[in-house]
């Protein structure tokens, strides 16, 4: 069984080569993001670094304070890189403005480099905030992006694999730039060279990024918003390696160009104007930006920008104690990560990740909450290492379900003809909360102490419930069958495809996607009669639905228009409040 699923594997690697290595090319900008989040609060905690820009002479709070500023400019960078700069992409096409994004990620990271040469450390902190929000805005940008880019050229079988790569990338540099600054902190004496070489070496995934995409092409849906279907179907053969003429190529295409009929070249204004056409566009625009929301929240990043604090909290004294533990974090982080991609992300779905991931996840956070505030003297003891075993699970269930698959879930959702405005504005939320939680780790460190790690705890917890009930399974739709998710039955499609989901639904089944969409096909009157009729059907049948290997449910049934009239009320009030 082992075998025919590993020969079933190359195989697909083989046939989709094309698709991986635009996949990997594109996703060499996301070690770079890795690379940036896991490198400063290890440079941070060098004294060579401190002594570089005055850091040494100040406050214990003012240098918390500082070191806090520094963290989160680049976040701030990424913000406006995020909601500006890849707005362009819909005008210009993603693979240009990728590139541009590569190249001001690179000239903000040599500033960063070759800063406090020649200069006092009060000139020398200004130009390294200056060259860390730079590089900020080139890399809110990739990640706005790069989820949009990959999965609007991967094909539906390998898109998951594809996008979560994104993460594992991350990871990827994140791991290196821990290790990074664990052997410049033992290798290397103190010196400015100590806490630059870190900085220098994150410029080769930068520049790796950049001679990768320029063999790439442009995305297949872009040219099709512009007319240029002809390109659109050269890429679309070329990714998939096969023939324009063949019938997947074909049938592909004619999907793509039917939904955007009538969406060409949307300007900005009013890309933003139609996301709030309709509850279910609203409702699909919004669910991208909450998923990052809820990500933040978990604490990781918390833990990537101040794992050396967090383990000296829990009683490691030197500078590279806590560096090697934060090391041993990133490795653990990133092989769960590879291993999820390969076995887990097509083969559990969306869904249950992110709802298992959560759960544990929260839990670990709770665990280490509620260790530290029942030993709040610092100090080594058996229970320490069940806490940063604890830490280290945190990283194992955060890289299963909440690492990743966020990405994943808002690029598939994501209206097709506002895909880069929506992901930006997603991509926008994540700056924006890790610039909040940059700036309020420390602080809650500080004060609440213990506190900390529950409030994380009780967010997991959250937001698995928030999947749980509102969102539906996504795992093998094409990107243009999305939509039908949302059409109808929302609340209770989420329940069937919730695991124990059938407890609060009885035997009530949501329409199928398959019926949906040949009610669509139908002229406007008669689509409308022919799905009340498939819901009286439906309802009186009173049967149960059969499942196929696409997930696509057959013969389904549904809930009673009044009710499901009100819960779908409920879900658009909800979100229209989240929205202010």
């Amino acid at each position: 069984m082992m075998i025919t699923t590993w020969k079933k594997e190359l195989l697909d690697i083989v046939q989709y080569r094309n698709a991986y290595f635009l996949a990997f090319s594109a996703t060499t900008g996301s070690v770079c993001f890795g690379w940036e989040i896991g490198l400063i609060g290890g440079v941070i905690a060098l004294p060579s670094f401190q002594e570089s820009f005055g850091l040494l002479s100040e406050s214990a709070s003012a240098r918390a304070s500082l070191s806090a500023n520094i963290v989160s400019v680049l976040q701030a960078g990424g913000f406006f890189g995020a909601l500006f700069l890849s707005f362009s992409a819909s005008r210009f096409g993603r693979k240009p403005i990728l590139l541009v994004s590569g190249v001001i990620y690179l000239i903000g990271t040599i500033i960063q480099a070759t800063t406090a040469i020649g200069t006092s450390p009060a000139v020398a902190l200004k130009i390294f905030y200056f060259s860390r929000f730079l590089g900020g805005v080139g890399l809110g940008s990739l990640l706005a992006l790069v989820p949009t880019y990959v999965s609007e050229c991967a094909p539906k079988a390998i898109r998951g694999r594809c996008t979560g790569s994104i993460e594992v990338s991350a990871g990827l540099g994140n791991m290196l730039a821990f290790w990074i600054n664990y052997s410049v902190s033992i290798n290397m004496s103190p010196g400015q060279m100590q806490w630059r070489l870190p900085i220098i070496a994150q410029i080769i995934p930068g520049a790796l990024f950049l001679f990768f995409m320029l063999f790439q092409p442009e995305s297949p849906r872009w040219l099709v918003e512009r007319g240029r279907y002809d390109e659109a179907a050269t890429v679309l053969a070329y990714i998939a390696r096969k023939g324009q003429d063949d019938d997947a190529v074909v049938l592909t295409l004619r999907e793509i160009r039917a939904d955007f009929v009538g969406k060409h070249r949307l300007p900005l204004l009013t890309q933003f104007r139609k996301m709030g056409e309709s509850k279910i566009i609203l409702l699909r625009c919004i669910i991208p930006s909450l998923a990052t929301f809820f990500q933040q929240w978990s604490g990781s990043n918390a833990v990537n920008y101040y794992a050396p604090e967090i383990f000296a909290n829990l009683g490691f004294s030197s500078v590279s104690s806590t560096l090697f533990a934060t090391g041993i974090y990133g490795v653990v982080k990133f092989a769960v990560t590879c291993i999820t991609l390969a076995f887990v992300i097509e083969n559990w779905g969306r869904k249950r990740t992110l709802i298992y991931g959560g759960l544990a996840q929260g839990s670990m956070m709770l665990w280490i909450g509620g260790w530290t505030g029942a030993h709040p003297n610092k100090g080594v003891v058996p229970g320490t290492y069940v806490s940063i075993v604890a830490i280290y699970l945190f990283g194992v269930f955060f890289g299963l379900g909440w690492g990743f698959t966020p990405v994943v879930l808002g690029s598939e959702v994501a209206p097709g003809h506002l895909r880069a405005a929506v992901m930006s504005l997603a991509t926008a939320v994540t700056w924006l909360f890790t610039y909040v939680i940059a700036q309020i780790t420390p602080i809650m460190l500080d004060h609440i102490t213990y506190g900390t790690y529950l409030v994380f705890g009780v967010a997991s917890f959250i937001m698995a419930a928030w999947v749980y009930f509102f969102i539906p399974e996504t795992t093998g739709y094409p990107l243009e069958d999305i939509k039908y998710l949302f059409e109808s039955d929302i609340i209770l499609r989420s329940l069937e495809d919730a695991p124990g989901g059938r407890i609060f639904i009885g035997k009530r089944r949501a329409i199928s996607v398959e019926e949906l969409k040949a009610a669509d096909a139908l002229p406007m009157n008669n689509s409308k009669e022919n799905l009340q009729e498939m819901r009286e059907e439906a309802s009186a049948r009173g049967h149960s639905p059969t499942n196929s290997n696409s997930r696509v449910r057959k013969d389904a049934l549904i809930n009673e228009r009044n009710v499901l009239r009100q819960l779908n009320e409920f879900v658009y009030s909800l979100f229209i409040v989240v929205r202010l």
